[in-house]
């Protein structure tokens, strides 16, 4: 069962510095089936090497070398295309896949067990110095390209579309989507993996989708009604029609107007017999 959420985030107890990074290689093979070995995640996955890079510039930060910590983050971020301010608080066995432009601000917060995907802002809307990054519970997942926005507070097992744009706080345990985020599903507190982790990021409904799906059926329905509609209406016209053509016929059969209201092909035709 997941951890409902709390203030605080981090509920396991701190490690020490090469503990973290333990934990920060072999939490890929958990969450990438493409890692095969360490020496590969070591030497080749940009994610890994930026949250290993913020745990030292991190500490650098706390201990007051704030450029130095500036310094080897802008060096880290050249390198992985990564930007992870030193002042950000990331909690255990962080996961960044594919890793590309993802910025994480100075006042954020992350939990344990948390996956971003390439893309995303952790970003803030204030230039107050205050809280103004957003808040991560544990196992949250962010998919590529969403922004979550502001001092917002994402609770345990939140699920974040790609390309969302999240700007309010998120209950535990739903999934968000849009622009901006819209809660569209409550999990409970189950979790699909055994792990904790649930990477179905691609089951994720699409509310867009859903509702054109519903448009076009509502169309479907209306086409077929005025159908009906046109063809009632179009028998009702011809009942007129021959009613009023029977009509006219009898009227003329005692009309005094004789031969003047009828067409002129007709006239032309009873004028050439009377001759």
């Amino acid at each position: 069962m997941a951890r409902v959420m709390s203030h605080t985030i981090n509920t396991e107890q701190p490690l020490r510095f090469f503990s973290q990074w333990h934990e920060d290689v072999y939490c890929v093979f958990g969450r990438d089936p493409a890692a095969h070995n360490v020496w590969e995640i070591l030497l080749t996955y940009s994610g890994v090497h930026a949250v290993l890079t913020h745990r030292l510039t991190h500490r650098l930060w706390k201990a007051n070398w704030r450029l130095s910590a500036r310094l080897l983050a802008a060096f880290c971020k050249t390198i992985t295309g990564v930007d992870i301010h030193p002042g950000a608080t990331i909690g255990r066995r962080l996961f960044i896949d594919h890793a590309l432009g993802v910025v994480i601000g100075e006042t954020a917060i992350c939990g344990d067990d948390v996956t971003l995907y390439h893309g995303v802002t952790l970003g803030g809307t204030t230039w107050n110095k205050e809280k103004r990054h957003p808040t991560l519970g544990n196992n949250v997942m962010v998919g590529s390209g969403a922004k979550i926005l502001g001092a917002i507070t994402l609770g345990n097992n939140v699920r974040v579309g790609a390309n969302s744009v999240v700007v309010k706080d998120v209950p535990a345990c739903c999934t968000v989507v849009g622009i901006p985020g819209r809660v569209i599903q409550s999990k409970g507190t189950q979790i699909q993996n055994r792990h904790g982790i649930d990477l179905d990021h691609h089951l994720i409904p699409d509310p867009i989708g859903k509702a054109i799906a519903c448009l076009m059926e509502r169309i479907d329905e209306l086409e077929a009604k005025q159908h009906q509609l046109t063809e009632v209406q179009q028998v009702a016209d011809a009942e007129d029609h021959q009613s009023a053509s029977g009509q006219h016929e009898e009227d003329c059969a005692s009309c005094e107007a004789e031969m003047v209201c009828l067409p002129q092909t007709e006239q032309i035709v009873q004028l050439r017999v009377s001759a």
